[in-house]
């Protein structure tokens, strides 16, 4: 199949303006004021369960092939990590991306702290990506051009200088400066941080565009409504060289919907836009002025699971054990598609890391998904976990994993195992500085009520 060439982001832009003008659709949902109020989050959320003993060994094995990904598909002497790779046959892809990158010195950090890598070859690797991320690979203000040819860093596609995809790079940066105790990996990982221009990219608006082409200078496109965008807007709020003013963190828009009795922030989005900041930032225990991001995404995937189980009227592999629709393959291409409300041509297509990257927030429902796929679904597992998505209506399973949906299933593996992202990457100061700036402060968040257990047709 050939590669997508819009980012997610766009394909969503384009996506949800279909579903603004059909309307929000069917009984259940409602969206409300899309300024922050605070307590959007007040309603009772389901449960955050722990994992058992028997969850273990196949979390381990998970995490153990989705790291194989980022040591097979990156290359040693650039440290950038292929977009996507094909793995039922051998093929000549030479595309990176910026952010499978940053997923990618995560894995590294990850992988030396669970011994699936030892930590000299961990450390030779990331020192060698810093140094070419610091030296060689083309970049504006700082900030990279979404794909770049993975052995020389220029740039692909005619792709943008990515805001976001940039702030996930720098993510898996800021990662290696705290795990690894080693001098030129910390000085150069600061280089790179520092040298990011937040000033530039706010230059005339607190709405941070989503990126830059050397063609037509600043993409249309705002990040202006919740979404992944959180990162972006903690890191430019932490710079210490080239801080974003305190007003960008209020610019955007908090708009709250309802669906079956459960509120909570969202967007006109798949999944992931509720998981990717908090695959590093720790928003446990904490709130800003207008809400609890992390229970807001344990409700906002509780919700999600409950419109899988709406959907199984019509496609009837939905279930209690197996749901999870996210951007990701299809059989007809690449799509962004999700809800509530419903995004894209769905079609019964299951993405397995649209559960994997929720796994801290919705533990016990998510293991079920997960376990189903490993022993009922055979043809979904391959030699880096599972692959992008799979149709059992249709028996068709994808012929590729992608870096950043491998990269998501792999932190938050870890993150519920053991934190252990969270806590190496709030230790850096540019992290505790934006959130501080942005207005965190811990609190005792409400006792959640137990979740259903399924919502009848």
């Amino acid at each position: 199949m050939s590669h997508h060439k819009l980012s997610r982001r766009e394909m969503i832009k384009l996506l949800s303006g279909a579903s603004c003008a059909i309307g929000l659709g069917g009984p259940k949902m409602f969206a409300q004021g899309s300024s922050g109020q605070p307590n959007v989050c007040g309603a009772p959320a389901p449960t955050v369960t722990a994992l058992t003993p028997d969850d273990d060994p196949l979390l381990d094995e998970i995490e153990k092939a989705t790291f194989q990904y980022f040591l097979d598909q990156a290359n040693p002497q650039t440290g950038l990590v292929k977009d996507r790779a094909n793995v039922r046959a051998a093929e000549t892809n030479n595309i990176a991306s910026i952010a499978a990158t940053g997923f990618g010195l995560t894995a590294l950090c990850i992988g030396s702290q669970r011994g699936y890598i030892s930590l000299p070859d961990a450390r030779t690797r990331v020192q060698a990506a810093l140094r070419f991320l610091w030296k060689k690979v083309p970049n504006h203000r700082g900030f990279f051009y979404h794909f770049a040819d993975i052995n020389t860093g220029e740039r692909q596609w005619d792709s943008e200088v990515s805001s976001v995809d940039t702030a996930i790079l720098l993510c898996g940066v800021l990662s290696c400066h705290e795990h690894f105790l080693n001098t030129e990996i910390r000085a150069l990982s600061r280089e790179i941080f520092n040298r990011v221009e937040w000033t530039w990219l706010s230059e005339d608006t607190p709405l941070l565009p989503h990126g830059w082409l050397p063609e037509i200078g600043f993409l249309p496109y705002r990040w202006d409504y919740y979404s992944e965008l959180m990162m972006m807007y903690l890191l430019g709020l932490g710079s210490s060289v080239y801080p974003l003013p305190t007003e960008t963190w209020k610019a955007w828009k908090r708009r709250t919907f309802e669906y079956d009795g459960l509120r909570y922030i969202g967007s006109f989005a798949p999944l992931f836009v509720h998981q990717y900041s908090q695959a590093w930032f720790d928003f446990r225990g904490k709130r800003d002025a207008y809400a609890d991001y992390f229970q807001n995404s344990v409700i906002a995937t509780d919700v999600h699971r409950r419109f899988c189980l709406e959907l199984s009227k019509e496609f009837s592999d939905y279930s209690d054990d197996l749901w999870g629709i996210t951007s990701s393959d299809s059989q007809n291409g690449y799509v962004a598609w999700g809800g509530p409300p419903q995004m894209g041509p769905i079609d019964g297509t299951v993405v397995p890391s649209a559960s994997a990257g929720s796994l801290p927030f919705l533990t016990q429902p998510v293991m079920r998904v997960l376990r189903t796929i490993r022993t009922k679904y055979p043809g979904a597992w391959c030699q880096y976990g599972f692959v992008d998505a799979f149709n059992p209506l249709k028996n068709w399973y994808d012929n590729y994993a992608v870096g950043i949906d491998t990269g998501i299933t792999l932190l938050m593996a870890e993150n519920v195992r053991t934190g252990f992202v969270w806590k190496t990457f709030m230790q850096n100061k540019e992290a505790q500085r934006g959130m501080q700036r942005a207005g965190f402060a811990p609190y005792s968040s409400p006792t959640p009520a137990p979740s259903p257990q399924k919502v009848a047709g």
